[in-house]
């Protein structure tokens, strides 16, 4: 069994509920959707065994693995998951919730992109925040899903997303909706506020 993988890396987790545990990357190629504000060029990779991808993430000190893509649900199966525990690894996946995911994993962060949740149990939703008038009813349907953590995550638009080229437009748009996710949490507590902070600090 092989995997198409588009890149390891180490860093520090960025975003959601493990926000600053350094964490290796694992992210497969390969989506089911395509996002118009994707912002992960995932299409290519190569072909490898889960031994070349155990002995590759464990020349690094942590044992907390991400696997990303992408949609790592489209390759991940649980046999993988079952070596990199074998070797001390804290598997967590972050998929966009359209597949079902392997039993044994650790942590499950969904981030949904469409109405329907399939990938089985989940431990954190991380929603992102649009600000285009269908938050309140995206928050309301995932805020029912079972989960130990629910997160909004301010969208950041690109200037590809408002097909123009006025970086000053881009930034004015993303001010306005951070603006209005914080408003959002401040009214439902229950939710917390997820930034990308691997964009803000410049890593990976």
């Amino acid at each position: 069994m092989t995997y198409k993988v588009n890149e390891i890396f180490y860093s520090l987790q960025g975003e959601g509920f493990h926000t600053g545990v350094p964490a290796v990357f694992l992210r497969f190629s390969g989506c089911n959707l395509k996002c118009p504000f994707c912002d992960t060029l995932h299409a290519d990779g190569r072909e490898m065994d889960a031994d070349e991808i155990v002995r590759l993430i464990s020349s690094y000190p942590s044992r907390h693995v991400v696997i990303t893509g992408g949609e790592p649900a489209m390759q991940l199966d649980a046999a993988l998951v079952d070596r990199l525990h074998e070797n001390g690894w804290f598997v967590q996946v972050e998929t966009n919730g359209t597949l079902p995911l392997p039993g044994n994993v650790d942590w499950v962060t969904c981030s949904p992109k469409t109405d329907r949740i399939a990938c089985g149990r989940v431990d954190e939703i991380k929603l992102l925040y649009m600000a285009d008038g269908y938050d309140a009813e995206r928050m309301e349907r995932f805020s029912a899903v079972e989960a130990r953590s629910y997160s909004l995550q301010p969208c950041d638009c690109s200037v590809s997303d408002l097909h123009e080229d006025d970086g000053g437009a881009v930034e004015c748009r993303n001010k306005f909706i951070l603006e209005e996710c914080i408003a959002c949490l401040k009214a439902n507590p229950q939710w917390r506020l997820s930034l990308q902070t691997h964009k803000l600090l410049d890593i990976r």
